[in-house]
């Protein structure tokens, strides 16, 4: 029987929300208010707050770094969030709660999400802002 070795951490979970709670008794999250694209009117617009989630796994053990980066066209990614985490194993799926605040949009379009664990890509997705 062959194991599967990855070469970098596997993103299992990327969802944009309102809020998080996290039971304190259970640990368990609960999402509220999900959605995967914005709305305006006008533009620009400053988008007062909300949470990217994300849950990893095949992490390797110790400290590491995730940086969450947002870009527009060709322009280079903007660093939103830049933190460390810590992995008790590999095994372990890891849940990350990345509050953004007044995120600014200028003009409606598809934005690209990237989201990097210590400098290696994991995943650049389509966030579409609409007028």
């Amino acid at each position: 029987m062959s194991s599967i070795r990855r070469d970098k951490p596997q993103l299992l979970c990327w969802i944009t929300c309102d809020a998080v709670y996290v039971d304190p008794s259970s640990g368990k999250h609960t999402l509220l208010g999900i959605f995967s694209s914005l709305r305006a009117k006008t533009f620009p617009v400053v988008h007062k707050s909300m949470i990217w989630f994300i849950t990893l796994t095949d992490v390797v053990l110790g400290e590491h770094e995730l940086k969450l980066s947002m870009s527009y066209g060709i322009d280079e990614p903007k660093v939103l969030v830049q933190k460390n985490f810590k992995s008790h194993s590999p095994a372990h799926r890891i849940n990350l709660v990345n509050e953004i605040n007044h995120l600014n949009f200028n003009t409606p379009g598809n934005y690209s999400i990237h989201i990097e664990i210590d400098d290696q890509l994991l995943l650049v997705i389509g966030f579409p802002v609409q007028n």
